[in-house]
């Protein structure tokens, strides 16, 4: 089987020769804190030999409730915010059909999304559209007071109720939550539904692969099996006995935190398969929620290519150079698609004709690459043999991997994130919220 392959060469161009070897050091003193359980955030590192520690029984149990939920519903809502919903969504978009959300297809349920907004319109239309389908709810919420996702799910509890039945709204309802304690698990032994736990020590957004994310995979019928088989294997290969120059993770927060120190302050995810548009949603929280802090870190953007390059191609072409790109590339489609010929060829594409879509797509590629590289922006390349759920797995566990080396080497706990309690502190006080009036008091005379 193959793996997941990290080419560094149109960046490490832009660094002193020798700089990642002399790197060496620092990238393995970050990795003995991670394995050792000795850094910052040490508490949240369940997610670090997760994979391996997946047995078949736990499997078992999410595959079948997903059966019982695939059995019972046309629509699966997914409610959640952030790490709750985003790997879940990142996996399924990338191994759907592109239009799958437009039908239900064979046995697989429609996945949608609720409880990551607060829009009323957004609310209004989903429950609009339930109305007459037989739906079901999976709850992720650790505490069950989020406000996004506890307003979603307050609403579709009661529609699920009014509309199916108690009996079967019990059924159909499954909750992800804390294993003793909190709103969403109170509610859940009250209401008598299945339930799986989110573990103590792994962070919403290193959750993929515990019940946060492998149930709605399940339920939207791809493999976990694979997935986490994937990840597993990717734990081996980045695994701190490995030599650095083998170790892809390693190298991959090694090379992206010299090229931070050489300036280069965002870097730009890129994809040429819109499949993967949600993996660049997860992997901008990923990193984003983990590095920036303390007045640091690299700045996660992403990109749809070719897209994108009708947009935002010229900024990267030739706007400031604080760049650099990291481009996941798909080395085989699993669709077969020819570019036809045309007699009147008005749209002079007959030099295309007898090509597969793929090797247009991948010429983009090549020439976008080469002409950023030109343009001063470094390019990693990230090279996947073809999306299924083996190799997302692998891709998943990569990320995770590398964000936690990189976050050590930059001097911050990748496991916190303080920032993010400001925004609801502030939205509390405006909402009038019990035990927040000196807040208000404060917001209202800043007013």
């Amino acid at each position: 089987m193959e793996n997941i392959h990290l080419n560094i060469t149109k960046a490490e161009q832009f660094l002193n020769n020798g700089a990642i070897s002399a790197y060496e050091p620092q990238v393995k003193s970050a990795m003995e804190l991670l394995e050792k359980g000795t850094g910052a955030g040490n508490d949240f590192l369940g997610w670090l030999h997760l994979p391996s520690s997946i047995t078949p029984d736990h499997l078992a149990d999410l595959k079948a409730t997903a059966q019982v939920l695939r059995d019972n519903c046309e629509v699966v809502v997914v409610a959640g915010i952030g790490g709750s919903y985003l790997g879940a969504r990142a996996v399924i978009e990338s191994l759907s059909n592109s239009f799958g959300w437009l039908k239900k297809e064979q046995d697989n349920p429609i996945i949608i999304y609720a409880g990551n907004n607060i829009g009323e319109d957004y609310l209004a239309e989903l429950t609009d559209y339930l109305k007459d389908k037989k739906f079901g709810v999976i709850n992720i919420s650790k505490s069950g007071t989020t406000t996004e996702t506890a307003l979603a799910f307050r609403l579709l509890k009661k529609q699920c109720e009014e509309q199916r039945g108690k009996d079967m709204a019990r059924k159909v309802i499954v909750a992800i939550t804390d294993a003793k304690k909190g709103a969403a698990r109170i509610t859940a032994d009250k209401e008598g539904y299945k339930s799986f736990i989110i573990p103590d020590n792994v962070g919403g957004r290193f959750s993929v692969l515990t019940p946060v994310g492998l149930l709605p995979i399940a339920t939207a019928g791809y493999d976990i099996d694979q997935l986490v088989q994937g990840a597993c294997d990717m734990e081996e290969l980045t695994a701190i006995e490995k030599p650095f120059t083998e170790n892809p993770a390693a190298i991959y927060a090694a090379i992206r935190n010299l090229l931070y120190a050489n300036g280069k302050k965002i870097e730009i995810l890129v994809n040429y398969q819109p499949k993967l548009h949600y993996m660049m949603e997860w992997w901008k929280q990923l990193y984003g929620e983990s590095e920036g802090k303390d007045g640091k870190g690299i700045f996660p953007a992403s990109v749809d290519f070719s897209t994108d390059l009708h947009s935002m191609g010229q900024w990267i072409q030739e706007g400031e150079r604080t760049i650099f790109e990291t481009v996941i590339s798909v080395e085989s489609p699993n669709k077969h698609m020819v570019v036809p010929s045309d007699e009147e060829n008005l749209d002079g594409l007959n030099f295309l004709a007898g090509k597969r879509v793929d090797e247009v797509n991948k010429m983009a590629e090549l020439g976008t690459q080469l002409a950023h590289v030109d343009g001063e922006v470094p390019n990693l390349r990230i090279s996947v043999p073809t999306l299924n759920e083996y190799y997302i797995g692998q891709l998943i566990y990569f990320f995770e991997k590398a964000c936690g080396i990189s976050g050590y080497l930059l001097g911050v706990n990748p496991f916190n994130q303080p920032g993010v309690e400001a925004y609801k502190k502030n939205m509390f006080a405006l909402l009038g919220k019990p035990g927040y009036e000196e807040e208000s008091k404060k917001i209202q005379a800043r007013l």
